[in-house]
């Protein structure tokens, strides 16, 4: 009798076991759909996005747990872990190349308005010693700041809008840019520098927002086109794109330029500066070999600084 309640014990546990594991699996099948939902481009699109970390950390212990209870249902499960990291492949680190004496290095940070923020932001990057420094959502206030801190040392600027450069090296061309926003939230120059000449992108792109995202998304696409018909063998975009990497609306600018990707760290997450959870603070170009980048506190901004620094080819 005592054999039979044992055994009984024994298969009930093992059909608690079994029954736990069929739950977690379909919570990894739901997990999958939801990334696949990913590759929809608009809000859905944009929401998962955000949302990769999380699920792929949730499918990764609901992995775990089915192979520990029942390893045989370990396969199907760990299938929504190989989908996730083919989504977020284009985030994944990338191994930092040689610079050369060729190299231009660009610090770029949303100094977040109304902060006061452009004093703190442009003295902390000042001291990196980059090339180039960009600015996004400038205030009156914080551009001005910015401007007495590097007049000095960064000669040559341009500012429009909500954006702004400061650069070491000549400017020879410089624009601004709407890009069917109707007001000014992104800039073209053109830069002579060490490597040659090179045709830089800031943008400051509008916020995203539930239901109201449309504006973004047509800049992000203006740019695109933009950049197709730049002829200019070196090309930089960069500055906030309020779009996480994986964003489906990304996909027109980086069907013309690399993304940039993190060279130290794991994710390159740029806001909030905090605690990052995304990354919304882009590189993109085409010409260059990466030689490093990766994020920096500067200033009281909510957003990580970039700091990347590009090799001519």
């Amino acid at each position: 009798m005592r054999n039979d309640g044992r055994t009984t014990m024994r298969r009930t546990g093992q059909a608690v076991r079994r029954r736990t594991a069929r739950l977690l699996v379909a919570g990894n099948v739901i997990i999958a759909a939801v990334i696949v939902c990913g590759w929809i481009p608009g809000p859905i699109g944009a929401a998962v996005s955000v949302l990769l970390l999380p699920l792929g950390v949730v499918s990764i212990v609901f992995t775990v747990a089915v192979f520990a209870l029942l390893r045989r249902a370990a396969i199907p499960a760990s299938a929504t872990v190989l989908l996730w990291l083919f989504a977020v492949a284009p985030a994944l680190p990338a191994l930092p190349g040689a610079s050369t004496a060729t190299a231009i290095t660009i610090a770029s940070q949303n100094v977040r308005a109304q902060s006061g923020g452009g004093e703190g932001s442009a003295t902390d990057l000042m001291a990196r010693h980059p090339d180039l420094i960009t600015l996004t959502e400038l205030d009156d206030s914080s551009r001005e700041a910015a401007n007495r801190v590097l007049a000095d040392a960064y000669p040559y600027s341009y500012t429009v809008g909500t954006v702004g450069v400061w650069s070491i090296h000549p400017l020879v061309a410089e624009e601004p840019l709407d890009l069917g926003l109707g007001w000014k939230r992104a800039l073209h120059i053109t830069v002579q520098g060490p490597g040659g000449v090179t045709s830089v992108y800031l943008i400051h792109a509008a916020s995203l927002r539930p239901g109201a995202q449309s504006a973004r998304d047509e800049m992000l696409a203006a740019l695109a086109e933009t950049v197709r018909a730049d002829p200019s063998r070196h090309v930089i975009a960069l500055g906030d794109f309020n779009a996480a990497t994986t964003d489906p609306a990304l996909r027109f600018l980086s069907a013309e330029l690399d993304l940039v990707r993190p060279t130290t760290g794991i994710t390159g997450y740029t806001w909030p500066a905090a605690f990052p959870l995304v990354k919304i603070d882009h590189v993109f170009q085409r010409g260059f070999d990466v030689g490093s980048a990766s994020t920096v506190r500067a200033g009281a901004s909510d957003h990580l600084a970039t700091l990347t620094t590009l090799s001519t080819r």
